[in-house]
């Protein structure tokens, strides 16, 4: 998507994704990590879902991720990215849960287990 001086797309965002504003799977989330299924691209897929293909192409990226690279809201991505799943065209799964918070005391007896052990 060219952009003009400034940094603003050509294309308004919701142009990108037909006119739809919500995706139909509410389920994407900013962090879900989309792949590509690896299917050949169809003929009648929109410059914006090829491109989301495209930078799908060499790995795993999250939707915030490729939002960034194709320069669109995060929201215009989900929509392209759910029709993109609906075709079996992009694979998603969900964002990988935070790791539960070790207790500050079982830290501090750890790092005063390794400083006696260094001395």
């Amino acid at each position: 998507m060219t952009g003009r001086p400034g940094g603003r797309p050509l294309v308004p965002a919701y142009l990108s994704t037909g006119g739809v504003a919500r995706p139909s799977r509410p389920h994407l989330e900013r962090l879900s990590v989309l792949t590509g299924s690896g299917e050949p691209a169809p003929e009648d897929l929109t410059a914006a879902q090829l491109a989301l293909l495209d930078v799908l192409e060499d790995g795993s990226l999250t939707v915030v991720e490729a939002a960034a690279l194709l320069r669109l809201p995060v929201s215009a991505v989900r929509v392209l990215t759910a029709a993109l799943l609906d075709r079996g065209l992009v694979l998603a799964r969900a964002p990988i849960p935070t790791a539960d918070r070790f207790e500050p005391d079982l830290l501090k007896r750890v790092a005063d287990g390794l400083r006696a052990l260094k001395h």
